[in-house]
């Protein structure tokens, strides 16, 4: 055991969370002192606490009521365990500010002390430093840190049921004053936008720099779009402003937010109502059915700044009579639910110009809402799912009608607790049936319950939400089955429970965002999640990673570390049986295998209702949506995938098309996007005939900051195939022209678009394309080469990159790749497909800093390339690192390299090969390191 002091600290990799539980559960006794102790922190160490005392463990846990920050329902919680003794510092005068974690071992003892208090944020993102310090005796220093802790305990209260009386009473009518009467003063000129606002008003302001009119802003309801659309006229400053929504009920709150925040602005401020008609009003506040019956009263200039909340309804007839009919200066559009309408894209109505996108991981990055605590529980053994389809409901409701489980469900919310004094969940259900059931069963508990579905009125829904979002009302469930998933805002909900197996990470992830939304008093979210013995259980896992691309080692390295690459606060603990379940699953499964992605292709149109998703922008719209780009590698493209799905003649019949097929297929093997040019440029061929060299960079700036001007050369002469050989040019149409001034589209190109069908499917692989790259990349200039740090790459993407003039295709099978002073290097940390045991050591990561390579075996110390590697600083040779840990992960399916950065030798030694250690321009996150190392 290591006498060193160790600095422990909250990052991708780990944090303070991870050490106090794994110790909790190792020792034999434990010992805490903490300044104060809250729920958001003590519910994560619950499983660890439960471990320590089935093992026999005793604990003491020492806090204190300075600043009254200790929370009465933590203390509460403490006194379920027998085997752990708390007592409270009362501070009056005396601060009490200790942080202090002490573990006894048979041999040995381990003291934490540091910055953190047993809080959420404390535990797993606020930047802490805390010093890890290991004594095998019990020595001096060891005889003092128990002497100050017993002295500490005797001057102590216990925590019975008067101090706890008393205290909840101290706090609770604490809470009641600073309430009602320390409110701080706050001017709106005070107020100022967070991060994702920030980030769309400079791209706002970039897009209306190159002179765009239109643009989208994409993110979650309660991410603060309406504040960011008034932050962003307060820049603009219109003198007429229209803002229009869908339903009448946010009307009002949009126009008290604006009017506050543009308190200074001399302008009026109006309603367009069926009650109220303000038309004279510089900002003017209206609901599309109203504005509908008047908007011909108005110039159709009249306006200089439109905004159309809810955007997703633009494409409707009603809202096209009253977009098309407006010309304003500039229009934005906010959504969270991009859905494509079945005649028009809503991207093409904002000019595919997106702002900015805000998922659930960048949420909770920006800190925009609350924190989630996901418990994956393994099911009762009663419950057996394991033979039944996940079609077929009704027997998954017979099988889950199990009045044992009920009882095993509320043991275990009562267990993990809740944030706030009153419960307030949501149960999602596997039927209507389920759902009555489970409030039938609840009431009978004494757990007043409410069941919803898609037979309730708007009405019935309303109310049974203000009932579950009051204080006072005894309901604390509301139980349903699909109607929460989307669109539903209950700010109060505190506890999630997941009753039914998961068949769709898209669902998952809209039922937990029901209860993310940020609310007064509210820290964190509880999510429980009853998982079975379902073939499909691992689709969780999938749901909770988030990750843009995964394989099957990255999600078990993703579930063997608890997630631990996910921002803020969140918590995802599974207990041991569901994660071997799930890890099994995964090693069985084969994610590029037809039956997969077809099941896959199947459960997305389930959640789209049944409508046929025949767009690649269908998938765009949905978070944890399955990536159509693995659709597209096994049938070359998305609508062959989906004549194959649907058996579909009509699709059959266009694939037909000889010149069209070869098209689709061609734009479609450029998926997903490494640089932006080449579709900018083709997609705005689809509106005119040509473009000029300075027209073509303007294209290429709706999607990236700055364009190097040798990469606009580069991209006009890769779509007009001058880096193609000969078969390249055999099986792909020529759809542009370039002559070194001009590129215009050719004879052939416009043959198809003149097909309103072929022109569709063109521009909807254009559209995605973009919108994609735009997601995953932003408008960030990345340089020449055009390489982002961790992203993935094939060897021929260094080629186009890196703007290689001349046959890209040359540009595959070795390990080293140049052009000019630039080399490429690329590595497979393992040299056998997924064979654990079989590492080449010679080719590996020494530390996050230090990479250790093997030149190729031709290359020795005195060859000019060899000179060139080892002295590359000096020469001005740049190396670029790509690395992958395996060739293969599945059979038959080649694995994508990582770009992790460039990297200079500083040492080396032998001969053909050499043995160069190379120091990386940029330290690995810890989350990739772990990534690219663990074995799992």
């Amino acid at each position: 055991m290591s006498k060193e002091p160790r600095l422990i600290v909250n990052n991708g990799s780990g944090n303070l969370f991870q050490e106090l539980k794994s110790s909790i559960e190792t020792c034999r006794a434990f010992y805490f002192s903490v300044a104060f102790l809250n729920f958001s922190g003590l519910q994560l160490l619950l499983e660890a606490l439960k471990e320590a005392e089935t093992e026999g463990t005793k604990g003491k846990i020492l806090t204190s009521t300075y600043l009254n920050f200790t929370d009465p329902g933590a203390l509460r919680k403490l006194r379920e365990f027998p085997s752990i003794e708390s007592k409270v510092f009362i501070t009056d005068k005396t601060g009490f500010h200790t942080k202090a974690y002490i573990f006894e071992y048979d041999d040995y003892y381990k003291v934490i002390i540091g910055s953190s208090n047993i809080t959420q944020h404390a535990l797993k993102s606020n930047v802490e430093w805390n010093v890890e310090l290991i004594s095998k005796d019990y020595d001096v220093f060891m005889t003092r840190v128990f002497e100050e802790f017993d002295s500490l305990w005797a001057r102590s209260n216990k925590v019975d049921d008067e101090f706890l009386h008393d205290y909840e009473e101290l706090v609770r009518n604490l809470k009641q004053t600073v309430t009602q009467e320390s409110l701080v003063f706050e001017k709106s000129s005070y107020v100022t936008p967070n991060t994702m606002q920030k980030r769309a008003m400079e791209n706002l302001d970039r897009l209306r720099g190159i002179g765009e009119e239109k643009a989208l802003v994409i993110a979650a309801t309660g991410t603060g779009k309406t504040y960011m659309s008034a932050f962003d006229v307060r820049r603009v400053q219109p003198k007429r402003l229209l803002f229009v929504v869908h339903r009448e009920e946010i009307l009002q709150k949009a126009k008290e937010t604006f009017k506050y925040l543009l308190h200074n602005f001399d302008v009026s401020f109006g309603l367009l109502t069926g009650s109220q008609k303000d038309f004279e009003a510089d900002y003017l506040f209206a609901n599309i059915r109203t504005l509908h019956n008047h908007y011909d009263s108005f110039d159709p200039e009249a306006f200089d700044y439109i905004v159309y909340d809810e955007a997703h309804h633009v494409t409707a007839p009603t809202y096209q009579e009253v977009f098309e009919y407006f010309d304003a200066d500039f229009t934005l559009g906010m959504t969270a639910t991009p859905e494509r309408g079945d005649q028009q894209s809503i991207f093409e109505q904002f000019d595919q110009n997106v702002a900015l996108e805000v998922r659930l991981h960048d949420a909770l990055e920006d800190d925009i809402i609350v924190p989630f605590h996901y418990f994956g529980v393994t099911d009762i053994n009663d419950i057996d799912l394991s033979d039944v389809s996940i079609d077929d409901i009704d027997e998954i409701t017979r099988r889950l009608k199990v009045n044992e489980r009920v009882d095993f469900i509320i043991k275990k919310m009562n267990f993990y607790g809740h944030d706030g004094e009153k419960r307030k969940g949501l149960g999602f259900c596997a039927s209507r049936e389920h759902a009555r059931y489970m409030v039938e069963e609840f009431r009978k508990r004494g757990i007043p319950s409410l069941a919803l579905d898609g037979d309730n009125t708007g009405i019935e829904r309303q109310e049974a939400i203000q009932r579950l979002e009051s204080e006072e009302d005894e309901v604390e469930f509301l139980f349903t089955v699909d109607i929460f998933n989307e669109g539903v805002d209950i700010p109060s909900v505190n506890t999630v429970l997941m009753l039914r197996p998961t068949n769709s990470p898209i669902i998952f992830i809209q039922q937990l965002g029901r209860g993310l939304r940020k609310h007064e008093g509210k820290e964190f979210l509880t999510v429980l999640d009853f998982i079975g013995n379902h073939a499909k259980t691992f689709l969780i896992a999938i749901a909770l990673n988030g990750q843009r691309y995964y394989d099957k080692e990255s999600l078990k390295v993703a579930i063997s570390t608890g997630f631990a690459h996910l921002p803020g606060a969140t918590h995802i603990e599974m207990d041991e049986i569901s994660k071997e379940r799930i890890l099994t699953q995964i090693d069985q499964e084969s994610f590029m295998s037809m039956k997969y992605l077809r099941e896959q292709y199947q459960e997305f149109k389930r959640v789209r209702a049944g409508n046929v998703p025949y767009w690649l922008m269908d998938y765009y719209t949905y978070e944890n949506a399955p990536d159509p780009v693995s659709f597209i590698k096994k049938k070359r493209t998305y609508l062959e995938f989906t004549a194959t799905a649907e058996k579909d003649e009509h699709l059959k019949a266009l694939i037909a098309d000889d010149t069209f097929e070869k098209s689709l297929k061609w734009l479609s093997s450029m998926l997903p996007l490494k640089r932006s040019y080449d579709f900018a440029v083709l997609r705005a061929l689809l509106h005119r005939r040509s473009l000029t060299i300075e027209e073509a960079e303007q294209e290429m700036k709706k999607w990236v900051d700055e364009v190097p001007s040798d990469s606009v050369d580069h991209a006009l002469r890769y779509v007009n195939q001058e880096f193609f050989d000969s078969g390249e040019k055999e099986r792909t149409p020529k759809l542009a022209s370039f002559d070194g001034e001009t590129l215009e589209r050719t004879v052939l190109f416009d043959k198809l678009i003149g097909k309103e069908e072929y022109r569709s499917y063109l521009l909807d692989v254009l559209e995605y394309g973009l919108l994609r790259y735009e997601r995953e990349f932003g408008s960030r200039d990345y340089g020449l080469p055009h390489f982002k740090l961790y992203e993935q790459y094939q060897m021929a993407d260094a080629a186009l990159l890196s703007n290689y003039r001349k046959s890209h295709s040359a540009f595959r099978g070795s390990g080293l790749l140049q052009n000019g002073n630039d080399y490429f290097l690329f590595i497979d940390l393992h040299k056998e497909a997924y064979i654990k045991e079989s590492i080449n050591y010679n080719d590996k990561l020494v530390s996050r800093d230090q990479f250790q390579w093997e030149t190729p075996n031709s290359t020795t110390q005195d060859s000019k390339r060899g000179k060139n590697i080892l002295y590359n600083r000096e020469r001005g040779i740049r190396l670029h690192l790509f690395v992958r840990k395996y060739k293969q992960i599945e059979n038959g399916i080649t694995e994508p390299y990582i770009y992790i950065g460039q990297g200079d030798a500083f040492s080396w030694q032998g001969q053909q090969p050499i043995e160069v250690q190379l120091e990386l321009h940029h330290r690995l996150p810890e989350q990739l390191y772990t990534e690219l190392t663990e074995k799992v």
